[in-house]
């Protein structure tokens, strides 16, 4: 193995749709999602050189915890049998706790990265094995553009790419606990009666034959909940859905919401209204652009 440099963007996503169905034995729950990657992206230097195993981070923004890009490297490393020093800069621009995959999106780009810096290489389906021993919404950043997702979101069928537009982020200063959003739904065990084809489904299937009405049939389910605890949110999407977004919601458990809109320019306005939270404008990215764009240049931009 030689000594080696590489700098590689990490894209959030937002989920166009997502529905929660019941409770699964192993404590998680059962999902129907399309998952969308987007423009925001975190940036990862990552420096290899031969030598005693370690991995080290260093960011400009404390993480509490394990980072699951270290536990990403190591697992690469345990999976090649490498020996090697890693050492990673992180540039942290998705906002953490915000529903945008911010940290899944950075273990996915380290397991997608790391095998070529070490010599080796990871066949896809068991990056997608260790993914998901890592985290649910990893598997998909493997993939990226749109798909959907079923299970605890890691069985993925991709899709066609979602039509263009432009897609503003809001951002509220709001912290939405995941696992607290998971426990206000109160789903049991039994899936909850329905339609034999749900919401997402009906989305998903629009989306997939270019069929407009798609923005008709995305839901959130976590939406009717954490919009009674954080009231904000709902005037937020509402001011989105005002000034033109179609669709306007919340993207996984929150708090980020998102907005899609035909121009330019009425995004542009949009953003310009929006006081209350940072606006961050945003394009859909296919999964050929979501491969193209992975590594990033010099300047990290």
């Amino acid at each position: 193995m030689q000594p080696g440099v590489l700098t590689v963007r990490a894209f959030a996503k937002i989920n166009l749709s997502l529905e929660v169905l019941n409770k699964r034995p192993d404590g998680f729950h059962n999902l129907r999602t399309i998952f969308q990657t987007i423009s925001l992206h975190d940036v990862i230097g990552i420096a290899v050189s031969p030598g005693e195993q370690a991995v080290t981070l260093e960011s400009d923004l404390e993480i509490p915890g394990e980072n699951l890009i270290v536990r990403a490297a190591r697992a690469v490393l345990a999976e090649t049998g490498v020996s090697a020093s890693v050492h990673f800069r992180l540039e942290k621009r998705i906002p953490m706790g915000g529903g945008l995959g911010g940290g899944s999106t950075d273990a996915a780009a380290v397991l997608l990265a790391l095998p070529g810096l070490l010599g080796c290489a990871i066949p896809l389906p068991r990056l997608m094995e260790i993914g998901t021993a890592l985290g649910s919404d990893i598997p998909f950043f493997l993939v990226g553009g749109t798909a959907a997702g079923l299970g605890r979101g890691t069985e993925l069928y991709p899709m066609p790419d979602a039509a263009g537009g432009f897609g503003l982020l809001v951002l509220p200063d709001v912290h939405v606990s995941t696992p607290d959003a998971f426990r206000s739904l109160n789903r049991g065990e039994a899936p909850p009666p329905g339609p034999q084809v749900s919401l997402t489904e009906q989305a998903g299937l629009a989306l997939a034959a270019g069929d407009p009405s798609w923005v008709g049939t995305c839901v959130n389910d976590f939406e009717s909940a954490v919009f009674a605890r954080h009231p904000l949110l709902a005037d937020l999407r509402s001011q989105l859905e005002s000034a033109g977004a179609s669709p306007a919601r919340m993207t996984g458990s929150g708090a980020a919401l998102f907005g899609l809109f035909p121009a330019e320019a009425q995004r542009d306005h949009a953003a310009a209204r929006i006081t209350a939270a940072r606006p961050v404008p945003f394009e859909l990215l296919t999964r050929q652009e979501y491969r193209q764009r992975r590594f990033a240049s010099p300047t990290g931009q």
